[in-house]
C-alpha cells in the first residue's frame, strides 16, 4: 500500500546505522543520544524508558513492571520477565480475613512487587555496554529541571483527575490546584529525581532496600497493604526462552506466561486458516475474522494463562496445531459466534513500548507499565515512586487460574515481540493498550505480512477491539461505515471506540540492504528517529 500524501499521516523513518521508536519525543531523543555516544540498543532502551517514567507518569514508572526481548544480529533471542510477585502474606485466606472480595486498581493489594528497576539492571548486565549510571542523565534532568507536558499526555491526564483527587498525596504530586496540567505546562519532580539518582549510583539494590524500599512499604501499610521489605528484597528478573510459532513464512517470538504473548500466537494460528489476504484490509470480513479469533483466544487466556508454576496445561499445548485446528473450527465466515462454550477451550489430551536497533544489529523490544493510568494511584511520599496495580489481575478468591497467592506473579497484558524471516532478524515491535495488546500484535502483523503495509502504515491502520465482558465491538473512527454495517449483518453489535485504541512502535530490519525502517504511532506523542 502506498501512502496518500494528500492525507494526514507520516512516512516511515529510514536509517542505516541505528533507529529508535518510542511514544514520547524526549525518550526518542534520549535513546539517540546514547546510541550516538557509543552505547548499544539495550543502553538506549533503558535511557529512553527512564525518561518515559518521568514524562509519561500516567503510562509508566519505576514502580511498575517490565518485559523485554533481545535479538542478537544472528537471530538469537533472549527474553526477560521483569514482573514482580504478590507479597508473601497475600493469600486468598488473608484477604478474606480482611474482608477483601475484589482487588480494585486503587487497592493496596493490587500493588505487587515492582519489577522494572531490577529488570533494567539485569538486562544491562547481560547486554549493556555503557555505564549504568550514565543512562539516567536525561531522566534525572527532566525530573529535577522540568519537562513540558505533551498533548496526548495532557489529554489522558485530564481523564484521571478523579482518581488522583481520591488520594491526597497523589493529588499533591500530580495535580495543579486540583486540576490536570495542560499541554505545555512545565512540571518538576524533585523527589523522583533524587530516587533516580540513587538508582543510577547504587543500582537496583538502592531501590529494593534502604530508604526507598521502606518508603514503599510504609505507603502501602498505611492503606492496609501486606508488602514487606523482604518481599522487595526478593525481587528477581527471570531470563526466559521466547515462544516461537510460524505465520506464513515468518517466525513470531513472544514471551511465555505469565504474559499474554501466547494469545497473540493463538490468534495468528486461527487467522492463518482463513487466507486473510483475499479480503479487503478495511472490510467487514477481515475484522469479523480478527474479532472472532480474538474472542476465542482471550477466552483461552482467561481460562489458562497465569504464573507458569500454576498453569494446568503447558503453554506450548495452547499453540499446538491440533489445538489451533480445534479452536478454528468454531469460527464461521457467515455469522458471529453467539457463545464460546467452556468445553471448546479444553485441550484434548495504559504502558509504554519502545524498540531500538543499533549499528551492530542488536535489537531490543521493551515494554514497561503501571497497568492502569497512574497505576494504583498510590505514591510513596518521600521518594516519589508511583506504584503500579498489576495485582488487580488477580482474583481475591481461590479456585481460579489467577487467584492471588503469596509469591505468585499475576497475568500480564504487556508483551514485547520479535519476528524472524528465514532465521534472520526481520521485525522488532510491540503494541500498547492494556488488554488489547495480544489482538494488536495480530492486527499489526497481518497488516504487514498479509497486506504488504510498511511499518508506519501498519501502525496507523484503523483498529477494532471488543469489550471483554459484553463482547460488543469497539471501532475507531476511521473504520468505514460500510464495514460497520457488514459486521452488524453478521450478528455483531458495534459501537464507536471511546478513544484511540492502543499505540505501537516497530522497526523493520533489512540485513541485505543494511537498512532499518522505523515507525511510531500517531495515536501517541512520540516518533521514530535514526541516523
Amino acid at each position: 500500500m502506498k501512502r496518500d500524501f494528500q492525507a494526514p499521516g507520516r512516512s516511515p523513518v529510514y536509517a542505516r546505522q541505528a533507529a529508535a521508536a518510542t511514544s514520547h519525543p524526549l525518550a526518542t531523543s534520549a535513546a539517540l543520544e546514547i546510541l550516538q555516544a557509543g552505547g548499544n540498543a539495550v543502553d538506549a532502551a533503558i535511557a529512553a524508558v527512564a525518561v518515559q517514567c518521568v514524562v509519561e507518569p500516567h503510562m509508566t514508572g519505576i514502580g511498575g513492571d517490565c518485559f523485554a526481548i533481545v535479538m542478537e544480529p544472528d537471530g538469537q533471542l533472549t527474553g526477560f520477565n521483569g514482573s514482580g510477585a504478590a507479597p508473601r502474606a497475600a493469600t486468598p485466606q488473608k484477604l478474606a480475613e480482611l474482608g477483601v472480595t475484589e482487588i480494585t486498581d486503587t487497592s493496596p493489594h493490587a500493588v505487587t512487587v515492582p519489577g522494572a528497576v531490577r529488570a533494567w539492571e539485569t538486562l544491562h548486565k547481560a547486554h549493556g555496554s555503557a555505564k549504568f549510571a550514565s543512562l539516567f542523565k536525561r531522566a534525572i534532568h527532566y525530573a529535577r529541571e522540568g519537562f513540558p507536558v505533551t498533548p496526548r499526555v495532557a489529554r489522558d491526564w485530564a481523564l484521571d483527575v478523579d482518581k488522583l483527587r481520591a488520594d491526597p498525596i497523589s493529588a499533591a504530586r500530580y495535580l495543579i490546584k486540583g486540576e490536570a496540567p495542560v499541554a505545555g505546562a512545565v512540571l518538576k519532580y524533585p523527589r523522583l529525581a533524587d530516587t533516580l539518582q540513587k538508582i543510577a549510583e547504587g543500582g537496583a539494590d538502592a531501590f529494593y532496600s534502604g530508604d526507598i524500599a521502606e518508603d514503599i512499604v510504609s505507603a502501602l501499610a498505611e492503606r492496609g497493604g501486606l508488602m514487606t521489605t523482604d518481599d522487595l528484597a526478593a525481587c528477581h528478573t527471570t531470563a526466559v526462552s521466547p515462544v516461537l510459532r510460524d505465520y506464513k513464512g515468518h517466525t513470531v517470538a513472544e514471551l511465555p506466561p505469565n504474559g499474554q504473548g501466547i494469545i497473540a500466537l493463538v490468534m495468528l494460528g486461527i487467522l492463518e486458516k482463513f487466507d486473510l489476504e483475499q479480503f479487503d484490509p478495511l472490510g467487514p470480513e477481515r475484522f469479523h475474522l480478527e474479532m472472532e479469533a480474538a474472542r476465542i483466544a482471550y477466552a483461552v487466556r482467561d481460562r489458562f494463562v497465569t504464573d507458569p508454576g500454576y498453569m494446568e496445561v503447558c503453554h506450548s499445548r495452547l499453540i499446538g496445531s491440533d489445538y489451533i485446528d480445534q479452536l478454528a473450527r468454531s469460527v464461521s465466515l457467515d455469522k458471529r459466534m453467539t457463545t464460546i462454550p467452556e468445553s471448546t477451550l479444553a485441550p484434548q489430551t495504559d504502558t509504554v513500548y519502545l524498540t531500538v536497533v543499533d549499528k551492530d544489529g542488536l535489537a531490543v523490544s521493551f515494554i514497561n507499565s503501571l497497568f492502569s493510568d497512574f497505576g494504583s494511584g498510590i505514591v510513596a511520599p518521600n521518594t516519589g515512586v508511583l506504584l503500579h496495580c498489576r495485582g488487580k489481575s488477580f482474583r481475591a478468591t481461590p479456585g481460579h487460574a489467577n487467584s492471588i497467592d503469596g509469591g505468585k506473579r499475576p497475568l500480564h497484558t504487556i508483551i514485547p515481540a520479535m519476528v524472524l524471516k528465514n532465521g534472520a532478524p526481520f521485525l522488532s515491535f510491540g503494541v500498547m493498550g492494556g488488554q488489547y495488546q495480544a489482538c494488536g500484535h495480530a492486527h499489526l502483523l497481518t497488516n504487514i505480512i498479509d497486506y504488504g503495509m510498511d511499518v508506519q502504515a501498519a501502525i496507523d491502520f484503523p483498529r477494532m477491539f471488543f469489550n471483554l465482558d459484553t463482547h460488543v465491538l469497539q471501532a475507531e473512527r476511521l473504520v468505514p461505515p460500510s464495514t460497520l454495517d457488514g459486521l452488524k449483518a453478521l450478528g455483531h453489535t458495534v459501537t464507536p471506540a471511546s478513544g484511540p485504541i492502543g499505540g505501537s512502535q516497530a522497526i523493520m530490519i533489512d540485513r541485505a540492504r543494511h537498512l532499518l525502517t522505523a515507525g511510531s504511532d500517531p495515536r501517541k506523542d512520540g516518533h521514530a528517529a535514526g541516523y
